[in-house]
């Protein structure tokens, strides 16, 4: 894996099960660490948290950041019972302007 890829990996919060203001933690230490850009991760109800992390540390905390590039897309997940269901998927990626 080359150091672009392996970069990039870093640079990514997944959005889960806590709380908000957790995640907006994480991206203000990743863009605090000298990372000019991070990419917040969100699949199916978490969506709407993930737009929500990306505009409090738009609005509040990190006011050069800028959204660089939205990508919306459906994943496909096996469920326990081997059935396959369609998700749907965002990534946002901040920058520092």
């Amino acid at each position: 894996m080359d150091q672009t890829k392996q970069k990039n990996k870093t640079n990514t919060v997944y959005i889960g099960k806590k709380p908000t203001m957790a995640y907006v933690l994480a991206c203000i230490t990743q863009l605090s660490e000298g990372n000019s850009e991070i990419t917040i991760r969100a699949r199916g109800r978490t969506i709407s948290q993930a737009v929500d992390v990306a505009e409090v540390v738009r609005n509040k905390f990190v006011k050069d950041a800028s959204v660089k590039n939205i990508v919306i897309g459906t994943e496909e997940l096996e469920s326990k019972d081997g059935q396959m269901l369609n998700v749907s998927s965002i990534e946002i990626v901040l920058g520092r302007k």
